[in-house]
């Protein structure tokens, strides 16, 4: 019989337990199989593979206290934390975490293999104040300096039903408002998508609207975004926000949020200070691009998904930067089928990613027939580490679970400069330096989406009754902020 080594190679291991390299590469990534990376290269032990044959993958994380230390001088609650994106970005800014709260089990694996000391709370129903409180190791006198969080998006989503506070994931964001206001932090970070600026408090199906129906007052553009504000100013938070495009902070994509800011003090702070811009403009560098991003990457390898044959031949068709509409045009509805019918430009069809310029939206799978996303050159789906390079997670960032469990962490997660610009911003008003944006900068594609402009449209002029200004508002907002990415 053939002896097993100590020492054991990424093919070894796989020939072992009977799967792909790939997957055994993986989960050496996550930590599922203890072992260390040499160069390119992969190495485990025998006890290491035995050990993962008789208990399988880590078990899921338990709730946790935070381990018992000192304070820091600036100190932050995380809910709805994720693969810690934002987390990360306030991090370099010089903000502390101390506890951070998700559900989802892949997610609990990263934050435990990155920050094991930290405190972990999964069901954001099950603690209250004083027991968060006690999780992160803090007093009934100790400061909570900032809570940040993503509440569930797909509530409030334009590609989703729309459901709004009426969905359970709705009433998640209503619970980390609540949180907010029993936990009294100097500052409260809220970050969602771009369909939060015109998501109604509740919403009705076309498909349930009869030849009479009209919309209820709870169903009208940007109700839900009225409701959060006015608990949050009834609390004393000053609150601003906007819709910001990540790539005028540094970030290789562009990627639009939305991201509100409040403040106990009842001041608002100010927009974010972009560091760079489309063209250059407002004496800014411009925005990095793909290859920026990708340096010193083997497009060789890595953990990716792969394209169906039907699919990659149209790709080998594409040079970087083209998508469906560059295919031969009587190849266009054998191509998209009966999506070539569809309104909106379907430009997440056969999309290959340019060199020069940022990526497009990260989604949660870069395989999807309608939003799939191609390496420029490869003929194959940008891989998890290219994911990982384009959020600006750092390289040796462990991101656990499957491959499609990586995809959704990282591509749900917030940019990392992104959040890096949040944590600038509240650390210059904790100092008395409130930095303005240049007059005039374009944060995103979108007219109307700071809390100036936008609630100036949500309140009716003298002369227009409130109805009438409503209707108006609401086909204003579904055609400038409904349109497809």
């Amino acid at each position: 019989m053939k002896s097993i080594p100590d020492i054991l190679s990424a093919k070894q291991a796989s020939e072992i337990i009977g799967i792909s390299e790939q997957r055994v590469r993986t989960l050496l990534r996550s930590g599922a199989i203890e072992g260390n990376q040499l160069g390119k290269q992969w190495i485990t032990s025998r006890a290491a593979v035995n050990q993962y044959l008789n208990q399988g993958a880590k078990p899921e994380p338990p709730d946790r206290k935070r381990k018992q230390g000192p304070l820091p001088k600036l100190k932050a609650l995380s809910f709805f934390s994720g693969a810690m994106g934002l987390d990360q970005g306030l991090e370099k800014a010089g903000i502390e975490l101390l506890l951070a709260c998700e559900f989802d089990k892949a997610c609990r694996r990263t934050i435990t293999a990155n920050r094991p000391d930290i405190a972990l709370l999964g069901d954001i129903w099950k603690y209250d104040a004083e027991q968060i409180r006690d999780a992160a190791g803090l007093g009934a006198r100790d400061e909570i300096d900032v809570m940040v969080g993503g509440p569930p998006c797909q509530a409030f989503s334009t590609a989703g039903a729309r459901r709004g506070f009426h969905d359970e994931r709705g009433n998640a964001f209503l619970r980390y408002i609540q949180l907010i206001l029993e936990l009294r932090p100097r500052f409260a970070v809220i970050e969602n998508v771009r369909g939060l600026l015109s998501a109604p408090m509740a919403h009705t199906p076309h498909s349930d609207r009869g030849p009479k129906w009209q919309p209820a007052p709870e169903e009208h553009a940007g109700g839900a975004l009225l409701h959060v504000l006015k608990l949050l100013r009834a609390g004393g938070y000053g609150v601003s926000f906007n819709l910001y495009n990540a790539a005028n902070f540094g970030v290789p994509q562009a990627r639009e949020r939305v991201i509100l800011i409040c403040s106990r003090d009842g001041k608002k702070l100010p927009h974010l200070t972009p560091t760079h811009s489309q063209d250059g403009s407002f004496d800014l560098p411009r925005w990095r691009n793909l290859k920026d991003a990708l340096k010193g990457i083997d497009p060789k390898t890595g953990d990716h998904g792969e394209f169906p044959e039907e699919r990659l031949r149209f790709y080998r068709m594409l040079g970087p930067g083209q998508y469906w509409k560059h295919l031969p045009k009587e190849l266009h509805r054998e191509a998209l089928g009966g999506s070539l019918d569809a309104g909106g430009g379907k430009t997440g069809f056969f999309r290959r990613l340019a060199w020069d310029k940022p990526a497009c939206t990260l989604v949660t799978s870069p395989t999807m027939p309608a939003t799939d996303i191609c390496h420029p050159t490869e003929n194959r789906p940008l891989s998890v580490q290219e994911y990982a390079r384009i959020q600006q997670f750092p390289d040796d960032w462990i991101v656990c679970g499957s491959t499609t469990d990586r995809y959704k962490q990282i591509g749900n997660a917030v940019p990392v400069g992104l959040g890096e610009a949040v944590g600038k911003a509240i650390l210059q008003h904790i100092e008395g330096i409130d930095q303005l944006p240049p007059n005039g900068f374009p944060f995103s594609r979108y007219k109307y989406t700071d809390e100036i402009e936008w609630e100036a449209r949500m309140s009716p002029p003298r002369n227009q009754t409130a109805k009438t200004k409503k209707k108006s508002l609401a086909i204003d907002l579904q055609s400038e902020l409904w349109e497809s990415a």
